[in-house]
């Protein structure tokens, strides 16, 4: 390579690193004004709204510093992601395999497919009563209720997926004898990759919702206890930091997993 090819490779990979530290302070600006608008109206309405109804984001920080230093909220916390832990692995244990099944499997298909449905339409909240009566009370229960929240975002997203590989590339791969190993590894695989990883950032959240409904019901442990707890001793200061401590959880769990899609799928580059 000469010094002029050179000299131009190294200015083009500046300029757009210039470009991308741009895009990225505009991108955290734009985050950032959001919410110190979002925190100004909060504050705003409520100081204006009965105490015992609403509390403005002063009193949530007070109360929250309060929670922490007293032990309280982490000790709810601590049981709350045990749970969610749990349930998010054993939901990529299951989701994984059983959406490539249906895919490749046609027999397996028809015979998934109107179970996938069903689960995924009906609300969380009617089966809850049924779990707790055939799994009681304690942490089976509750890594049950997010399982099922989460795992049918996996498999429907993986199905969809594999389903959809480029078919002239497997011919492809196929006509240079291509063994199944390779075939996966080198096409499928890689290309079901970001549907995949779409459907981890939506079983996210579900897990997150399916923990507070099943703590709601289950247990008196975790976040949706002190959600509910609060709440009836009209404390909405209180009962607020658990509600934002959830909030922000779903937001750093949602990044950890864009993090982990660009590691495993750099060919598939988005700004976050």
């Amino acid at each position: 390579m000469s010094a002029t090819a050179a000299t131009g490779l190294d200015a083009g990979r500046q300029a757009a690193e210039a470009q991308r530290r741009k895009e990225q302070i505009r991108m955290w600006s734009a985050r950032l004004i959001s919410l110190a608008v979002l925190l100004i109206v909060w504050q705003i309405f409520g100081s204006r709204v009965n105490k015992a109804v609403f509390a403005p984001p002063s009193r949530v920080i007070e109360a929250g510093l309060a929670m922490a230093q007293s032990g309280e909220l982490w000790s709810y916390l601590r049981g709350s992601l045990l749970t969610l832990i749990y349930g998010l692995a054993l939901s990529i244990a299951i989701g994984l395999p059983t959406g490539i099944l249906m895919a490749r499997s046609k027999l397996a298909g028809y015979a998934l497919e109107w179970y996938v449905a069903a689960f995924n339409s009906t609300p969380m909240v009617a089966l809850v009563p049924l779990i707790t009566l055939v799994f009681g009370f304690d942490v089976t229960a509750k890594v049950i209720v997010v399982i099922i929240s989460a795992v049918f975002a996996i498999i429907i997203n993986t199905e969809q997926g594999v389903r959809n590989v480029d078919q002239r590339l497997l011919e492809v791969a196929r006509s240079f004898r291509t063994t199944e190993r390779a075939l996966w590894g080198d096409v499928i695989v890689p290309s079901a990759l970001p549907y995949i990883a779409a459907g981890m950032r939506l079983a996210v959240g579900r897990a997150l919702v399916g923990m507070v409904v099943a703590e709601f019901f289950t247990a008196v442990s975790g976040v949706g206890y002190l959600i509910v707890r609060y709440s009836n001793s009209f404390e909405p200061d209180h009962m607020l930091v658990p509600i934002v401590v959830v909030m922000a959880l779903g937001i750093a769990l949602t990044a950890v997993t864009g993090g982990i899609e660009r590691r495993i799928a750099p060919w598939n580059k988005h700004e976050e």
